[in-house]
């Protein structure tokens, strides 16, 4: 069998490299000329753990290609995936100008049976426009062409992709007919056959099915970070209450970590984009709307926590960072805590010194030259008046204390992922400020200390 990938970003590379890994021949299509010409010169454009090894293993085998040329890809394709972009408006909605690229040149150049299948993020109701965009361009040619449309909703977390493409929780595919559903049956065949579920369903379920999962996810995390706040102020500590409603299995422990609020490609873009479609249909979501505002405060708590720390005043102070992309494994950026502490340290008038072991290199698209960047974790301590934690990368677990003692003008650590101890880190000598436990000691200080946060 052999398939079309059309956008070679993060959907688009994980989902073709997987499926030449099961012996499956993939040709992945782009219109950024110089990005296929890294990827066919083995050169990436995104990190993700075991990514680079399984596209070199089978370019080489001669079972994955990249090309610019959808033409000529298009032959002898029996399925096409539409993996390209849908960026937010300003008013929330995904754009789908790309998608709707996509269907049109399916309807220009296809034929033979093709089945189109959207595997970009999409809202509701997009495979039908897909259909019209495709269904006008082969009028257009006069001609009479069988095709069909799927939606087959990714569900990858960003640094463990490829082991949730293999091994997937399940496999979501909504569409119309049965020489459809027996080409995607057949083609997920080598994902199922150890009991991984495949769930065929309409379109349109298919579609909201990815919004509400991130939704949900986004929800847990807001919920968590709002009782994490609360416990600040009555004096209750978040990391037992989470073990405490964690073991009820109703809830799980999963997505009921607190830290300073969520990012990444998907769950901010997802979450505005239903809101999106409910305003359409005259619904209001009120919940979702409740998740976006209490992220867009978490965001600031920490940042808040250090200004009360230092008087309210950050000027020709430094602050060291310890990792910038929005969540381990990964280089990604976007919508990352990061970008708003540090947009907020430098307006205050504070020095950054930042380190991340992966994303220095994205760090400086969104930063340029306005904060110092270091090769070393402890470097970036050197002369700093503190240390923030903004992602939870492994080898921060169990740094040297003493060095990062030592290294700092004060010993003031400011931890937005709580990953260490309280009663240690006040042990070592440290002022030691996370998310969700009252470390200053008495009820009256945390109600003084969320006052000054103003975000509790």
């Amino acid at each position: 069998m052999k398939i079309v990938i059309v956008g070679s970003g993060y959907v688009g590379l994980v989902t073709g490299a997987c499926f030449s890994e099961v012996g499956i021949d993939v040709v992945c299509v782009d219109i950024d000329r110089k990005k296929i010409e890294n990827l066919n010169n083995g050169i990436i454009p995104i990190f993700e753990p075991g990514l680079e090894e399984m596209l070199h293993r089978n370019m080489k085998k001669g079972r994955l290609s990249f090309t610019t040329d959808i033409v000529e890809a298009i032959k002898d394709c029996e399925v096409l995936f539409i993996a390209v972009g849908t960026p937010p408006d300003e008013d929330g909605s995904a754009d789908l100008k790309y998608v709707l690229a996509v269907a049109r040149d399916c309807g220009r150049y296809m034929n033979d049976y093709l089945l189109v299948v959207t595997k970009s993020t999409v809202p509701v109701g997009t495979s039908e426009k897909v259909k019209n965009a495709l269904q006008e361009e082969l009028d257009r040619r006069n001609v009479e062409i069988e095709f069909d449309v799927a939606s087959n909703p990714e569900f990858l977390k960003e640094g463990a992709a490829i082991d949730d493409f293999l091994k997937p929780d399940r496999i979501v595919i909504g569409l119309e007919s049965d020489r459809a559903r027996d080409l995607m049956k057949s083609l997920y065949k080598p994902f199922t056959m150890n009991g991984h579920p495949v769930i065929f369903m309409d379109i349109v379920s298919a579609e909201m099915t990815k919004y509400a999962a991130n939704s949900m996810l986004a929800a847990k995390i807001s919920f968590m970070n709002d009782i994490a706040n609360l416990c600040e102020i009555v004096g209750a500590n978040i990391n037992l209450v989470r073990k405490g409603i964690g073991s009820d299995s109703r809830i799980g422990n999963k997505f009921i970590y607190p830290g300073i609020g969520y990012g990444g490609s998907c769950f901010p873009k997802d979450v505005q984009a239903l809101i999106r479609t409910a305003g359409e249909y005259n619904y209001d979501l009120r919940v979702l709307k409740a998740v976006e505002a209490v992220n867009k405060d978490q965001k600031m708590v920490l940042f808040n926590k250090i200004m009360h720390f230092f008087g309210g005043d950050l000027k020709g102070k430094t602050v060291a960072l310890w990792g910038l992309s929005f969540k381990p494994q990964t280089d990604d950026m976007r919508e990352a805590p990061s970008l708003t502490i540090v947009k907020n340290l430098l307006e205050a008038g504070a020095v950054v010194k930042a380190y991340d072991p992966i994303a220095i290199k994205e760090a400086k698209h969104h930063f340029g030259e306005t904060i110092a960047y270091y090769e070393d974790q402890y470097e970036a301590l050197i002369d700093a008046d503190c240390l923030a934690i903004l992602t939870e990368w492994p080898e921060f677990k169990f740094p040297n204390f003493k060095i990062v003692k030592k290294l700092l003008n004060s010993p003031a650590v400011f931890d937005g992922r709580n990953i260490y101890e309280p009663a240690e880190m006040k042990q070592q000598g440290f002022a030691y400020f996370c998310i969700g436990i009252n470390t200053s000691g008495t009820f009256e200080t945390s109600l003084a200390k969320a006052a000054a946060l103003k975000v509790f």
